[in-house]
């Protein structure tokens, strides 16, 4: 089972995980930490973010002031959507966030609102236990705008934004072509921002304590498994070594590790001394994306790893781009192979080939997740590619890679207990929408 750890063993002020992250936050708990609170207004919780530099926490990481003002400055009638379907199976922040502190995503929902003139918003998750909490915590406490909880089937690409637009517009859960994107025609037809819930739930944190921006934007969490240990929910600053975060798990001297879900592709031992921080995982070739790790134990073997990766990415696709499903099934048999010991001598090359070629080509990133674990095991592990070329891996031989979705890469959500009472209706939040530049 998954466990969550504070990052001191105490809150410290600004956390996400909160002071009791193993239980369902009620609207008077929230109340009591300043949540709803009328002190930061629109124009200056925007200035705040701005000068926090917050990123938003859906994987791709883009300047959270800056599609905010994108929104915004669209006019119209803008909706916000809360997105909570985490379709990285190695990834259960969003889901742990929607069942254990509803009212501060919901909070950070209204905060966005106000500041892009949204009167109009929906959460969007797949999980059923998120989306019985989020219910309660609506009725808890009536919201500052219409706000509608939409479900869908759990899938890897789900949850990308042109799928979660056509999803609550009745559509099928699946990507379309871009552009146009979401801020600019959305739910509706509608300018929507599509926001990532731990990005709104930093956002209602930054506007609770703005003094403490810098630190609630370069502060994550992150999902950490692999090995032996059991997997971690955690919450840490930017700039702590992976290898930290290695030893936190119980998992001493890996091997490597899978980066940012699958989008982040596989890294070397050598890379575990790199800082947990964006820009500097990104000049190293590797990315954050949505802060889910699976480190590679001593002993474990990176083709595995990746034959496991690439097989779920496979079985994941949409199947409505042809590229992609010929794209991700190529990658797949080549790797698979190389883990059965069966590969023929080019299929470096084809892999090499293929993580070239292949990305951007399709209506998301999935096919860009499979080239780029192609590219990364190559550059990676070059000599564990090549002896595996030459015979078969005792280790590989031993754990298969599993034929379908998710097999080892899966974590399981923390438990968190429900509310134990009914707690009676409090006041809604009420903030001025944000009009013109502040």
């Amino acid at each position: 089972m998954t466990t969550i750890r504070l990052p001191t063993g105490t809150t410290p002020p600004g956390s996400v995980l909160g002071a009791a992250p193993d239980a369902a936050e009620d609207a008077a708990a929230y109340l009591a930490t300043g949540g709803y609170a009328n002190a930061t207004g629109p124009g200056e919780l925007l200035r705040h973010l701005a000068a926090s530099g917050l990123r938003g926490r859906g994987g791709a990481g883009f300047p959270v002031a800056v599609k905010l003002r994108a929104v915004r400055e669209r006019g119209g009638h803008p909706v916000v959507v809360a997105n909570g379907e985490e379709g990285e199976p190695g990834s259960v922040k969003d889901r742990w966030l929607l069942r254990a502190r509803p009212h501060l995503v919901l909070d950070g929902l209204a905060r966005a609102a106000a500041v892009t003139g949204a009167v109009r918003g929906y959460v969007y998750l797949s999980d059923p236990v998120a989306a019985d909490r989020v219910r309660r915590a609506l009725a808890e406490r009536e919201p500052s705008l219409s706000v509608e909880v939409v479900e869908t089937a759990h899938t890897y690409v789900a949850g990308e934004e042109s799928a979660v637009v056509r999803r609550i517009d009745g559509g099928p859960a699946l990507p379309t072509a871009k552009p146009p994107r979401p801020f600019e025609r959305g739910v509706g037809g509608a300018p929507t921002l599509v926001s990532n819930v731990e990005t709104l739930a930093r956002i209602a944190l930054t506007a609770a304590r703005p003094g403490l921006r810098r630190t609630i934007a370069r502060s994550t969490l992150v999902t950490l498994s692999g090995g032996s240990a059991a997997p971690l929910l955690t919450e840490v600053p930017y700039g702590v070594p992976l290898r930290t975060l290695a030893a936190a798990l119980g998992v001493p001297d890996p091997a490597g590790a899978l980066m940012g879900g699958l989008f982040g592709g596989l890294v070397d031992a050598r890379a575990l001394d790199l800082p947990l921080e964006p820009d500097a995982l990104a000049a190293a070739g590797t990315a954050l994306g949505c802060g889910a790790i699976r480190f590679l134990a001593a002993g474990a073997c990176p083709v595995g790893a990746a034959a496991d990766a690439v097989g779920h990415l496979a079985a994941e696709s949409a199947r409505q781009c042809g590229v992609c499903v010929s794209g991700t099934a190529a990658v797949r048999d080549a790797v698979h192979a190389l883990a059965a010991g069966t590969a023929a001598p080019d299929t470096p090359d084809r892999l090499e080939r293929w993580s070239l070629g292949l990305r951007g080509r399709g209506a998301c990133g999935l096919l860009d997740a499979a080239a780029g674990i192609a590219g990364s095991l190559l550059g990676a592990f070059p000599g564990l590619v090549r002896s595996h070329l030459r015979e078969p891996c005792p280790v590989c031989a031993a754990a298969p890679p599993g034929a379908g979705p998710g097999h080892r890469l899966t974590v399981a959500v923390p438990e968190v207990a429900g509310p134990a009472v009914d707690h009676v209706p409090v006041p809604p939040l009420r903030l001025p929408v944000l009009k013109g530049t502040p």
